[in-house]
């Protein structure tokens, strides 16, 4: 069991002690005691400065051995030798927790991972918990508490609020904060992890995942460094319905490269992450904006496993805005029951409805037929979300108060739904809503991405524990096996193969493929040569012996010509498949989450469409057989235009069972590449398979 809690010393210390102590409100050692004055920190500050009796008006220490009592968290803002004597001297006094500003480690080259290294041992050898080297520090605005030299606060403090923002980054997480007081969203908890030498940020996702603090998690990440930690916060977060919406960047080559750089983080395979966060029920934002709208969204707690949008609004050309934008996201907007429709139309002849139900300007002469189409959606209806969209009628002084109170006297009958308006308001009037408990944005496509990601949280909320996979006794070669070979170990391992023969010559060819029946395939049989199509090493439509005979000629002739110093063991003679439809089975060894499965349309397919689906490994049957679903060109495999049906189940299981022997081979694996696997009306058969061992 992972101690999340281990963090309090750092995020709800009783006193700190800041080395490296200023004088000077605006420098790095001063900024801090400056803020934490301002905002009455409710415990114990003990600056230390060698030259100075006072701070800020804070008696001073000239060392940490003078310091009156041990310090539950000590913030270092000194530079080189004395950054790390000064942990090693907090260490020795009993401090449970370290702040440190101090840059110049693994962010810089060799010789600073090695400080870094080194800097870890001490922390650990004295228990401790360390954020940083090279981090902008944290708040923790319920006590005051402000070791962090961040000049965001010159624009305000934090508002109250249930968001709590994780950022690897502490520039980019003190943005996400500013950017959240400026829209009136509470953030009464920041932490940024910096170098991460000890915490990391599954430690910071983990104690806000169990914190009093916070209902919701605002993350921004550019590498995950501890797996373990990383998703046992996550799967913490879920069990407790606490959402993460989180920015992952280096989702570009490029933005992974910068992404290392800067903070010397594992970026690791972005579909990799991406598959992962959706399997603990993380969502991923694109931009600050998205990332805040649905923090702001899921503050009400209301996270429906089927969200359906029901629309009110007096424009019908809003209304055709909001529907493409909730089709694009398969955000369902059913009709309105005929019956509802009817009353509807009872009440304004011309209103539009179905849904969008567009009640028109009519409703301004008459207020509280608002009121009543309004209560006309939810209850018959029976929608989970309710966008209002009233555009500056809902912010005007004539009108915005009757909007205003017909939409709030539904919404107190029925709490249950998440309610959101789409005005154009005075900043006192945008709050008003706010405070009645309606959901407020000007823009209604950025309302229906909000309101839309309660669906994806509801889900993973909804969904049961992953089953138990059993796993299999796996031996692997000692090093990477040919084709035949890689089939059978599969096979072992339950992925069944095209019916095949291994054949030292040309005689034992002819002799294979009179007994499976032509045409073959016939393929260069060699651990040295992975991609045989590549030397010309695979023939197809072989239709009898003497073509046999003569293709076994050829591709011995272009393995010697192409790959002289390949080790050669024969031809492979297949059954050569016909109809079906191709899938790509993979798996990769990725460095963060380890073995990985990937599913794809297969042949070349899967290098032009890149259609693929990723899942950590293993899981069972039923999930192989969603990630199947959730290709785009699934149809293909569900008899579209007429085309056969595959097995389903056949392929599911052998994906499955390709799962479970990633995770039973263990770090030695490098990958596999079953490719192509053909789905038939019955059964599932690999035509073509690579392993890559790790010598």
């Amino acid at each position: 069991m992972i101690d999340f809690a281990s963090l309090d010393p750092l995020v709800r210390p009783r006193s700190i002690a800041i080395i490296g102590a200023s004088d000077d409100p605006t420098r790095i050692g001063g900024r801090p005691i400056a803020y934490m004055k301002s905002q009455a920190f409710k415990g114990t500050i003990y600056p230390v400065n060698p030259k100075r009796d006072s701070i800020q008006d804070i008696p001073a220490f000239a060392d940490i051995a003078a310091l009156p009592a041990v310090p539950d968290v000590g913030l270092i803002a000194v530079a080189g030798d004395a950054a790390m004597e000064a942990v090693a001297a907090l260490g020795a006094r009993g401090c449970k927790g370290i702040i440190m500003f101090t840059a110049g480690f693994a962010e810089m080259d060799e010789a600073g991972a090695a400080r870094q290294e080194e800097l870890t041992r001490i922390v650990r050898a004295h228990g401790m918990r360390l954020l940083g080297p090279n981090c902008l520090g944290l708040f923790n605005a319920a006590i005051g508490f402000y070791p962090i030299f961040s000049s965001s606060f010159e624009n305000g403090w934090p508002l109250a609020g249930r968001i709590g923002i994780a950022s690897q980054s502490g520039a980019y997480g003190t943005h996400v904060y500013s950017v959240a007081r400026n829209r009136g969203l509470g953030t009464p908890v920041c932490i940024t992890t910096g170098n991460e030498a000890d915490v990391a940020l599954g430690d910071v996702l983990g104690w806000m995942a169990q914190a009093e603090e916070v209902d919701v998690i605002c993350a921004y990440a550019e590498g995950i460094r501890e797996s373990e930690k990383f998703l046992a916060a996550l799967e913490l977060a879920r069990a407790n319905r606490k959402p993460i919406v989180m920015m992952k960047v280096g989702r570009s080559a490029l933005g992974a490269t910068a992404a290392q750089s800067h903070t010397a983080s594992i970026a690791g395979d972005d579909a990799v992450t991406d598959a992962v966060l959706r399997e603990f029920g993380v969502l991923r934002a694109r931009s600050t904006e998205e990332a805040l709208d649905i923090a702001y969204a899921a503050t009400k707690r209301i996270y429906p496993a089927r969200n359906t949008l029901g629309v009110l609004t007096v424009s019908g050309g809003a209304g055709v805005l909001i529907s493409d934008a909730a089709e694009s996201l398969g955000f369902e907007m059913p009709a309105m029951p005929e019956d509802a429709q009817a009353k509807l139309k009872a009440l304004i002849p011309f209103c539009a409805p179905r849904n969008p139900v567009d009640c028109t300007a009519q409703t301004f002469n008459q207020p509280s037929m608002i009121g009543d189409f309004a209560e006309t959606l939810v209850v018959d209806g029976g929608y989970t979300s309710i966008l209002g969209f009233f555009t500056q009628a809902g912010g005007s002084i004539t009108m915005g108060p009757h909007i205003r109170a017909q939409m709030n006297r539904v919404m107190q009958a029925h709490p249950d739904r998440l309610w959101c308006m789409s005005v154009i308001a005075p900043p006192e009037l945008f709050r008003a809503y706010q405070d009645d408990g309606f959901l407020v944005f000007e823009d209604p496509t950025r309302a229906v991405v909000a309101l839309h990601a309660m669906e994806f949280f509801g889900q993973a909320y909804a969904a049961a524990p992953p089953a138990a996979v059993p796993l299999p006794a796996v031996t692997l070669p000692a090093a990477t096996p040919s084709e035949a070979e890689a089939k059978r170990i599969l096979a072992d391992a339950g992925v069944p193969a095209v019916p095949e023969s291994a054949c030292a010559n040309a005689d034992a060819a002819v002799r294979a493929a009179d007994a499976m029946g032509y045409p073959v395939v016939l393929k260069i049989l060699s651990p040295d040569i992975l991609h045989k199509s590549e030397i010309g090493g695979v023939l197809l439509d072989v239709a009898d012996a003497a073509a046999v005979r003569d293709g076994f000629a050829t591709l011995i002739a272009r393995a010697a010509q192409h790959a002289p110093a390949a080790r050669i063991e024969g031809v492979l003679v297949a059954k050569q498949i016909k109809g079906g439809t191709e899938l790509a089975f993979g798996i990769i060894n990725d460095p963060v989450f380890g073995p990985t499965a990937m599913v794809g349309l297969g042949g070349v397919f899967i290098e032009v469409l890149k259609d693929v689906v990723f899942r950590r490994c293993p899981f069972d049957a039923a999930e192989a057989e969603r990630m199947i679903r959730a290709l785009k060109g699934f149809p293909l495999l569900d008899g579209a235009r007429g085309r056969p049906k595959a097995d389903l189940a056949a392929a599911a299981r052998a994906l499955s069972a390709l799962s479970a022997f990633a995770a039973a081979a263990g770090p030695r694996l490098a990958s596999v590449d079953v490719n192509p696997v053909f789905a038939l009306p019955e059964g599932c058969f690999a035509a073509d398979a690579v392993i890559e061992i790790t010598p």
